[in-house]
């Protein structure tokens, strides 16, 4: 619905009971308020809000962008992870397309999954589907010092596959 407009704030819980506050804006009536699926869980579940409770179709090995219908300001220092959901990946081969989304602490968009289908036949998605799982991290700022050298190291250069570790 065109102008609606919720914003509430959900509080983000560790074992301590500790709490990180962050703020939600529903973009329409159907969205929903990300939960998480144990007491421990890290990720919490995003559900995709398709206009109208209708659905999306995904084609074999083809990418589609799904809104959540949320906006999120996550406390000052903080950014919010999008990553897969385990089940919906290994059970029908669909999975965020760049792998891990990054929503910075300064965007107020919707957000969105660019969902897709690794598999070889069509994938429906449904209004209130779980597709994603957010998880807020720590940003922590980098100052670069260009070099000439870096220490040495047993490994060095070695890249993938380098350690002999399976």
């Amino acid at each position: 619905i065109i102008g609606y407009k919720n914003i509430c704030c959900c509080r983000l819980f560790s074992r301590k009971g500790k709490s990180m506050k962050v703020k939600i804006k529903k973009l329409c009536k159907s969205a929903k308020t990300p939960t998480r699926g144990s007491e421990y869980a890290c990720g919490y579940d995003a559900y995709a809000c398709i206009e109208d409770g209708n659905t999306v179709t995904i084609a074999p090995h083809k990418t589609v962008k799904i809104g959540l219908g949320i906006c999120l300001q996550p406390e000052e220092g903080y950014y919010v992870g999008i990553y897969a959901r385990s089940g919906l990946s290994t059970k029908e081969g669909l999975r965020p397309a760049n792998c891990v989304g990054i929503c910075d602490e300064d965007y107020r968009g919707e957000y969105m999954v660019a969902l897709h289908n690794d598999s070889d036949t069509p994938r429906i998605v449904q209004d209130g589907e779980r597709i994603a799982q957010l998880v807020v991290h720590k940003r922590y700022d980098m100052e670069f010092e260009e070099v000439d050298a870096l220490e040495d190291t047993d490994r060095g250069e070695g890249g993938f596959g380098s350690t002999g570790k399976n």
